[in-house]
């Protein structure tokens, strides 16, 4: 490709020009340059001390309002002054900086721009730049602007130990396949550059395959709506796993009936939950009792000392305190409703536990932002506080953790159910005496054996997993939503079965 370029002078006429350019220019703009620096100098400095001082006075007032309760669009007269003032000083400052350098490449003239551009150091493959442009279409140059390496690649010839056939790519599928395995084009950036998730899962799917040497051949690509997980499920997708679904059911609880999805892959689950559920309903049901209901997170704050960590605690525990810290942290949401907050303290690092009622959702990030809005105006009164982290762990999001067991997180509830001597015998193939003895001997006194914690159950971790997957609930979260302890005690005279199962922290939305 012929690269045409005006011809630039020898370095002895560019530098008599230079010269001559150089003396007119000094004499012509010297004056005008010593009378305008002085008010020039002045009315920068005015307007960027304009600019600082309102930008305060407009922050601080903003930061009393929140504190008092007032609503941000009641601007007093001098607050619209102060905006005013914000935005006619912001316009000034971006104006006279793009006017600055906008200037700055105006005084270059045609030669110096050509013997800039000469002057720059070529790049790893000049001979891949000379020739791109017959290296890829049209299409695919504007649309990616690959390196020269990545350029070069696309000419090799295709890779014969790939575990897909390069046939089933279009060229212009293969030259981006070939890009993303150079590194040219960055794989989590393929869906926003080609607007197709099918296509980019798809040219993922092969990369993997060529990076790992390893074939994907069992993992489905269709059948799936990828626009579906875009930004919210799951970032570069290279296919999706299928998991059956199996129902168990109908389970009659508190006078309705549920039918229970349950995605898993280990056998008898869905057929020994569904027993349970026939059990309960032959037998009338069972009812249930929602005992609190608030979901958690505790930030970790170190103070200067351990006295003064222990007079923040102090004030956050006080009574008389909650209803001012309520208001702030209710701001985070029309739902956020705090309830309590609970302190601990490890030497001068202090753990605050908020809790608040969440609404229909599980409420994950209502009360972390509560709790930031919290943190905001607790600055004021102690400025040496340090925030270490937004959660120090003692809330305690999915891990094995007392303070879950103990206070509850999330729902906490109890259900219970009679089942009466002839399903235990027709439906539960045992008998009351045997199953009370059991659940005893296992369920408390062996997990007791080994220490468990909120374990005190035959395999509730299990069925609540389940549930959790196939309504696509965060499965992590089964660490402590399945603390359970069933409980089991012969009734009426030794021929029914109470049974009952308590859960303190089960996290999940109200609709589920």
């Amino acid at each position: 490709m012929d690269v045409h370029r005006r011809p630039i002078p020898s370095s002895g006429e560019h530098r008599e020009t230079q010269k001559l350019k150089t003396t007119t220019t000094t004499t012509t703009d010297s004056k005008s340059q010593s009378q305008a620096l002085l008010p020039l100098y002045l009315t920068n400095a005015l307007f960027f001390g304009v600019f600082f001082s309102v930008a305060y006075f407009l922050l601080h007032r903003w930061r009393e309002k929140i504190r008092t309760a007032t609503p941000l669009h009641a601007v007093s007269p001098a607050e619209t002054a102060a905006i005013v003032s914000l935005v006619a000083s912001a316009v000034y400052l971006l104006g006279f900086f793009g006017v600055a350098s906008r200037a700055s490449l105006d005084e270059l003239s045609d030669d110096e721009i050509i013997l800039k551009e000469d002057s720059r150091a070529l790049g790893p493959c000049p001979a891949a730049l000379a020739d791109s442009s017959c290296l890829l279409p049209n299409k695919i140059q504007n649309q990616f602007p690959l390196s020269p390496k990545a350029i070069h690649s696309v000419t090799k010839e295709p890779q014969v130990d790939s575990p897909v056939p390069i046939s089933s790519f279009s060229d212009e599928d293969e030259e981006i396949v070939q890009a993303v395995v150079s590194g040219s084009i960055p794989s989590y950036s393929l869906e926003s550059r080609l607007g197709d998730t099918r296509r980019a899962t798809a040219i993922r799917h092969e990369v993997v395959q060529r990076l790992t040497s390893r074939s994907l051949s069992g993992l489905p690509l269709e059948g799936f709506n990828y626009d579906s997980i875009l930004g919210q499920c799951c970032e570069m997708p290279i296919g999706f796993v299928q998991i059956p679904v199996g129902v168990a059911g109908p389970l009659l609880l508190d006078g309705k009936e549920y039918t229970v999805p349950m995605a898993t892959t280990e056998g008898c689950l869905v057929a020994s939950t569904n027993r349970g559920c026939k059990a309960i309903h032959v037998s009338g049901g069972a009812s249930s009792v929602l005992l609190r209901d608030g979901m958690t997170r505790a930030p970790v704050v170190r103070l200067p000392s351990a006295q003064r960590a222990a007079q923040l605690k102090f004030f956050l525990e006080d009574p008389l305190n909650f209803d001012s810290l309520a208001v702030v942290f209710n701001k985070s949401s029309r739902f956020a409703r705090l309830q309590n907050i609970q302190c601990a303290i490890a030497g001068k690092n202090l753990y605050m536990r908020f809790r608040c009622s969440t609404g229909d959702a599980m409420g994950m990030n209502m009360v972390s932002k509560g709790v930031q809005n919290v943190l905001d105006f607790l600055q004021d009164d102690f400025p040496d506080m340090d925030v270490i982290g937004i959660s120090g762990n003692f809330c305690s999001d999915k891990k094995a953790a007392a303070v879950n067991w103990i206070e509850g997180r999330g729902k906490s509830v109890v259900c219970e159910a009679i089942i009466k001597e002839d399903v235990v015998k027709k439906v539960l193939k045992t008998s009351v005496e045997a199953l009370v003895e059991l659940n005893m001997l296992k369920n408390l006194t062996g997990s007791a054996m080994a220490g468990a914690l909120g374990g005190f159950n035959a395999h509730a971790s299990n069925i609540v997993s389940a549930i959790y997957i196939a309504t696509g609930q965060d499965p992590a979260q089964n660490v402590e939503s399945s603390h359970c302890i069933t409980m089991m005690e012969a009734i009426n005279d030794g021929k029914d079965l109470h049974v009952s199962v308590t859960m303190p922290s089960i996290e999940v939305p109200l609709f589920l």
